[in-house]
């Protein structure tokens, strides 16, 4: 048997055994005794609903709720996989969960939806919103993943105006809020100013579309950005543009990625391998910094990248330097926001995640947190990436995802914008010693 087929039959080993799937209920208060039963449900569990049906903030203290999240699909636009169907992207949701859990002592739950299709098999952004805006009153947060665009622009925004609880679409954000993060530290690097850089992201779907967005919220301008699908250079006058991408028409002789990349500062890939070539990062700008996150196949393998003149580059990849993974943000996303009982993840909250993952290589790495990176990334470790007062450097823009760092300090950064922007319905008065909380949970979590 080959690797390939090992690899498979591991996996699938691992999603069967030993009981079928990756998540299971655990209750958190003893069941052992009659009293005991007579608490959990009749005739004791009365009295939580009457408390919550006068008074329906009780629903945090009483319940789960506060703690919960749906990861919410349709299995329309599964990561390398396409639009597979509700039934076969559930393994993917469980997965997700895992990483909630795992990494934020988040209970998440997959729910995977049928019959929100259209005729042709795409998402029915109405019956999706109307289906998932019915979950509210049993989790605290909603992550929606793997739903096609455009449909998943118009059910994210719209969830996000219906529901009082948080409402993110990680595919969009995630990558969004992960790259700027290396975009700050890159910057840093290169003496270059965000608002001065001109941009081209080549792969214009949800998650280009929300990068390209968000980094504008950053401070980048519109203007400077020429956004790239499979036709070629988004243009003004180019006919048949979804209204996400009329966005970013603009007066431009480039027709072709090629074109669109000459004098450029930045490249970030959604899209598929192999797309960019050495010949064309030699047209960049000087100190041009690459993140080519096309999977498992990036734009542009690193090394070439480096060969050709970049200065900074990463991908979506856990092989290759600053890998650009939604598990640093989304944990502590929805941490910061589930502690402060935030009713949205706004633009501010998101940016103080980006802001949180940048800090992390800037600061020296205390002595536990390296015993931990060292089992994690030996070749890392021995290569001195996490030495020095200040251990920044081209190959470590971001924090590595086991970073046990990670989580406290993007829910730190998270409850605080929530708090400063009024989307926190519960205030937390000490910052640090909430950082110092959240660390001390996951790594309970972790010992079981």
């Amino acid at each position: 048997m080959d690797k390939k087929e090992q690899f498979k039959q591991d996996c699938l080993k691992y999603h069967a055994e030993p009981t079928p799937g990756k998540v299971a209920l655990k209750t958190t208060t003893a069941c052992e005794t009659q009293s005991d039963l007579s608490q959990a449900y009749s005739p004791g569990v009365a009295f939580p609903c009457l408390e919550i049906e006068s008074n329906i903030e009780d629903v945090w203290k009483y319940t789960a709720k506060g703690n919960t999240v749906a990861v919410v699909s349709d299995g329309t636009a599964v990561l390398g996989l396409g639009n597979i169907g509700p039934d076969a992207s559930l393994p993917v949701m469980e997965g997700k969960c895992v990483l909630f859990k795992r990494f934020a002592d988040i209970d998440a739950m997959p729910i995977c939806a049928n019959k929100v299709f259209k005729d042709n098999g795409r998402t029915d952004p109405a019956l999706l919103i109307e289906f998932t805006e019915k979950l509210e009153p049993t989790f605290g947060g909603i992550n929606l993943e793997d739903i096609g665009a455009p449909a998943c622009f118009e059910v994210e925004q719209t969830l996000k105006q219906k529901m009082g609880i948080p409402v993110f679409h990680d595919d969009q954000h995630g990558t969004a809020i992960i790259s700027q993060a290396a975009i700050i530290n890159a910057l840093e690097m290169t003496g270059k100013n965000i608002e001065d850089c001109k941009i081209v992201v080549n792969g214009a779907g949800a998650a280009g579309i929300a990068c390209s967005e968000f980094y504008i919220s950053a401070g980048a301008k519109r203007e400077n950005f020429i956004l790239c699908d499979s036709k070629g250079a988004i243009y003004k006058g180019r006919e048949n543009l979804t209204p996400e991408k009329e966005r970013f028409a603009v007066e431009t002789d480039a027709r072709t990625l090629a074109d669109a990349v000459k004098g450029a500062d930045i490249f970030l890939g959604l899209s598929v391998a192999g797309a960019l070539s050495q010949d064309m990062v030699r047209t960049m700008n000087r100190n041009a910094i690459i993140f080519a996150m096309a999977n498992p196949v990036p734009e542009i393998l690193p090394n070439e990248a480096l060969e050709a003149g970049a200065v900074v580059v990463g991908t979506g990849r856990s092989d290759f330097a600053n890998q650009v993974n939604n598990v640093l943000g989304f944990p502590g996303i929805f941490r910061g926001a589930l502690d402060t009982r935030a009713i949205d993840i706004n633009e501010e909250m998101k940016l103080a995640a980006s802001e949180a993952l940048a800090s992390l290589v800037n600061e020296p790495t205390p002595a536990d947190v390296l015993e931990v990176l060292t089992k994690a990334y030996p070749e890392d470790a021995a290569a001195g990436m996490f030495e020095g007062e200040k251990p920044l450097k081209n190959s470590y823009v971001i924090p590595k995802p086991f970073d046990p760092r990670v989580v406290p300090r993007v829910a730190r950064f998270v409850a605080k914008a929530a708090m400063e922007t009024s989307m926190a319905r519960m205030d937390i008065a000490d910052l640090d010693a909430y950082e110092a909380e959240v660390a001390a949970r996951v790594k309970r979590n972790l010992e079981g």
